[in-house]
Order: structure tokens, then sequence, then C-alpha cells
């Protein structure tokens, strides 16, 4: 039988602290939460590797590095109200219920859907909110947000998103325009968003995300 929780313990002492995650908070979350529970039966031997776990077709969760280093960026405080935007699973949700006042998790797909609330609920988790709709359009039914995740690479600033945000906001996201993908973080200041570009980022593509059309010759 895997010992999980020594996994969990080698994640963050390996792959969280030696990449500038300083955030003790951070650390203790993702000590807690058992990823393996997130993860498929098929897949719990690679749930705690340094790459990003497929729980469905097309589906990932994120490797752990890009995933702390989001969260880092990010920087939710425990009075903050987070969407989680295709948290599929629900690994994301539940580290982040633990920074967080509360968190509404977004999923397009519904049997990733039923596997989140039901994986929640096993884990303990209850102040996460799981919703079904689509991905780029964020819920307006619970905005403002005061930060935004979203789980995986998109192609370009996700307007819809942005406009969800409180004063004040953080979305974070990785941006893929080419082979690598670098973390982006947008914050909404005097009713205006800025951006800058962080570290760059394996993160597969978030499925629901339209890419920007080229010119055609």
């Amino acid at each position: 039988m895997p010992d999980f929780t020594l996994q969990r313990q080698m994640m963050v002492e390996t792959q969280v602290r030696p990449n500038d995650v300083t955030d003790t908070r951070i650390h203790d979350a993702m000590r807690e939460v058992p990823r393996e529970r997130f993860v498929p039966a098929a897949r719990r031997a690679v749930a705690y590797a340094d790459m990003p776990v497929e729980v469905a077709q097309g589906r990932f969760l994120l490797d752990p590095r890009s995933f702390s280093k989001l969260l880092q960026l990010a920087q939710i405080g425990p009075e903050d109200r987070v969407l989680d935007v295709g948290g599929a699973t629900g690994y994301s949700a539940a580290v982040m219920a633990r920074l967080a006042k509360s968190v509404v998790a977004l999923e397009q797909d519904a049997d990733l859907l039923r596997i989140a609330d039901d994986t929640l609920r096993s884990v303990g988790v209850h102040n996460v909110t799981v919703v079904q709709g689509g991905l780029s359009g964020g819920d307006k039914g619970h905005a403002p947000y005061d930060v935004i995740f979203v789980n995986g690479a998109i192609g370009a600033a996700p307007d819809a998103l942005l406009a969800q945000l409180a004063e004040g906001g953080r979305l974070v996201t990785i941006i893929r325009t080419d082979a690598q993908g670098h973390a982006n973080l947008f914050l909404r200041q005097n009713g205006r968003v800025g951006a800058r570009e962080d570290f760059d980022s394996p993160a597969p593509d978030l499925a629901g995300f339209r890419k920007p059309v080229g010119f055609v010759f």
C-alpha cells in the first residue's frame, strides 16, 4: 500500500518549497489534501509525480510546481471569495478552500462535476460550491470574486472572467501563445485591469477556451 501521507510531504519538500513557494499556508494545505483521492484509481501511482495528471480525457490536475506557484501568485487571503475555473475532480478547490473564505468550483463536464462534489464532501470540505457552466464565461451568479484561478493554459486574456473580478481582485492563469506557457497575474485596480507575466509552465491547454484566430493568407 503506497504511503500517500509521505508522498504528500515529499511533494511539498521537493516540488513546492524548492521552487520559491514560501507561503507556509500553501505548504500546509498541500500536505493536508489527499491528492490521490481526486485521481482515478488507475492513476493514483502518479498522483504526486512532477507532471500534470490526467483525470479524464483531455483534463488534468496541474503539476504541483505550477499549481503551488499560481497559488502564491494569487495571494489568497482568509476572507477571499475564489472562483476556481475548470477544477475537474475538485483537488484545486479543496486546497484553496483551506486558504480562502469560500470557493466556487466551476466545471462544464457533468461527470467531473459529480466526482468533484462527491469527493469534496468525502474529504470534509464544506466551503466549496460546485456549479456547472461554460468555463470561459465564468459564473456571474456568485460574482464578483477576489481571486479567479484558471486550471490550465489558455490562448489569451480571459475578458469575460476579468469582468467578474472585484476591485483589488486577482486572476491567475497560464497563457500559451507558443510552445511554452507563461503564468500571468491580472490585477483590477481603480476599475482597470493590469497584467504581468511570471514563471514558465508546461500546463496543458484547458478545454473550453477558444484560441485567438490569426491572419489567414
